[in-house]
């Protein structure tokens, strides 16, 4: 199917939509041959269009983010990942990641994390600017549904990343901010309970639901939004909204109504879990059924080049985002049960015998990488800090496996690299969305194991059911598990852990990695050691600060978040 084609030149952002009309005219204005502009967007339907597919995108707002391409939603494929602020890795580089993991949040310093109130108030207000002027447009008024549709799904999920980093935020309707315009009026700093928020949001998402195609097809390619999207971000912001951070405790019918929203989805009969291979589901650059929502990259619109920003040194790669051993070990062995580094046999050969998932995620030492084994061990391992380029070795002892392809070199990889897709939203997720919800909303029915064992029975992984009578309580640890290692580096953990509010403990263990010894008879000795000193996380750390910026802009009348 045809991907979405991003209209590049479309660029109208806050003040250069409102310069655009403030500007007196003068003998010496001329008009731009770069810029397009309004006008222009508003008497032709083409170019109607391209604005509103390129409100998908973001503008860059701080140091390597965007290498080759506009920033989406969330963070995706950047040289420092979201998981780098979790207890599934570490930025091998820094980059400003370090700070969050060790507990340094400022609101005059959030590292990697400072981006998403701008950006997303920037898209919303160039969203509003779209759905104040559509009417004027000319085009059928199918096609302006369709389009309202799909700027109401895009404003969603900018307020989703508003919500889930901040907690309370500014609900600013349709209003459109312009040159002129009081910018000490209250009401543009006034942050809303959370429920409130999430009910506008939801609301907006069920409008967008009911406007928008069941699949892309013609011109309205993959990557755009269709039902199941809509229905999908609805089931995880009600996920989200039962979940203890928001609401406070245990509420039963929130839980209920999130198991509804993801079993909307699941009714829908459009989606399955892909059944070609884990790693495949991260590496193909074909869709396939369980993608419900994604970004797409090609050949002329590339993100990063994940082989060499991750890459082991000894191939040439710097590290990247290197996977902790604190996730390592919470990968289970082939027969269901957990691994033990107290079981001798265990602990002599750590990396046999572990859930597939394992093997699709993560490059251990021993682990077949193109045309040899990596080398973590010392002295004189190839991927070590005694192997070449030492600088780039591995804090961790371990390397990024998913979403990296083989194919694409890690030398030299600028005109081929960084095509794989991004999956925002995928039918595994959905399921565990169900299982979680149903499972706090009336326990361990039947329909929580048949979601569980689902994803846990597909091709590839083949790990073992889950057994029977598990309690309500055990169920829920199960359900976590299964998150964890089903979405590990797809910007879940971080938010997983907070709104269970478990994040003071995982987020306070000692960020791990394996140091390996071998001897001069070849055996290896495994010694857990710390990858990164000062892991810190305090109760403010549930949310993220404001940044100052926004607070001074406002003569101090937006409310900063506890604790900063």
């Amino acid at each position: 199917m045809k991907n979405i084609n991003i209209f590049k030149s479309v660029v109208c952002g806050i003040a250069a939509c409102a310069a655009l009309t403030g500007c007196e005219k003068d003998f010496l204005e001329t008009t731009p041959t770069d810029v397009i502009n309004n006008s222009s967007i508003l008497t032709d339907s083409i170019l109607f269009d391209a604005y509103v597919t390129n409100r998908y995108l973001g503008v860059k707002l701080t140091n390597k983010e965007g290498d080759s391409n506009q920033p989406g939603f969330g963070r995706g494929f950047e040289y420092g990942m979201w998981s780098s602020l979790t207890d599934e890795s570490i930025y091998n580089n820094n980059d400003d990641t370090w700070l969050i993991q060790q507990g340094q949040l400022a609101p005059e310093n959030l590292g990697i994390a400072g981006t998403f109130w701008a950006r997303s108030y920037r898209s919303i207000r160039e969203i509003n600017y779209a759905l104040n002027n559509i009417q004027d447009v000319g085009m059928s008024q199918s096609h302006t549904n369709l389009l309202i549709a799909e700027l109401k799904f895009i404003r969603a999920f900018r307020y989703h990343d508003l919500i889930r980093n901040y907690g309370e935020v500014v609900l600013v309707g349709d209003h459109v901010v312009e040159l002129g315009d009081d910018y000490t009026d209250p009401a543009l700093f006034n942050r809303r309970p959370i429920e409130e928020s999430m009910a506008y949001v939801i609301a907006e998402l069920d409008a967008a639901a009911a406007g928008l195609p069941v699949s892309n097809s013609g011109s309205y390619g993959e990557g755009r939004a269709t039902k199941g999207a809509a229905l999908a971000l609805k089931s995880r912001l009600l996920l989200y909204a039962a979940s203890p951070l928001y609401s406070g405790g245990s509420n039963t019918q929130k839980w209920a109504e999130a198991a509804a929203a993801a079993k909307a989805v699941m009714d829908m009969g459009t989606y399955s879990l892909f059944q070609g291979g884990y790693a495949e589901l991260f590496t193909n650059q074909q869709s396939n059924q369980e993608y419900i929502f994604a970004r797409f990259y090609n050949i002329t619109a590339r993100h990063l080049a994940l082989e060499i920003a991750n890459g082991p040194n000894g191939y040439g790669g710097w590290g990247g985002n290197v996977p902790l051993q604190n996730l390592v070990d919470d990968y289970e062995m082939t027969d269901g049960s957990m691994f033990n580094w107290s079981d001798p046999a265990q602990a002599a050969a750590p990396y046999a015998n572990r859930d597939p998932r394992f093997y699709a995620t993560v490059l251990y030492d021993g682990a077949p990488y193109r045309g040899r084994t990596v080398e973590t061990f010392r002295p004189d391992g190839l991927d070590s800090p005694e192997g070449p380029d030492n600088w780039n070795s591995s804090k961790t002892g371990y390397y990024l496996r998913k979403f990296i392809r083989e194919d694409l070199p890690i030398i030299n990889p600028w005109d081929v690299a960084g095509v794989q897709n991004w999956i925002y939203f995928r039918y595994a997720e959905i399921l565990l969305n169900y299982a979680e919800a149903q499972n706090e909303a009336v326990g361990p029915d039947a329909s929580v194991y048949e979601a569980i064992n689902a994803i846990r029975s597909r091709t590839s992984v083949a790990m073992p059911a889950l057994p029977a009578g598990l309690s309500q309580s055990d169920m829920r640890d199960r359900i976590r598990h299964e998150r964890r290692i089903e979405l590990a580096f797809e910007e879940h953990r971080y938010y997983d852990v907070r709104r269970w509010m478990i994040a003071s403990q995982t987020e306070n263990e000692p960020a791990q990695g394996i140091r390996i010894t071998k001897d001069g008879s070849g055996n290896l000795l495994y010694e857990i050691m710390t990858a990164l000193q000062g892991k810190s996380f305090q109760e403010k750390h549930y949310w993220l600060p404001i940044p100052r910026a926004e607070i001074l802009s406002s003569n101090n009348q937006l409310p900063q978040n506890p604790g900063y």
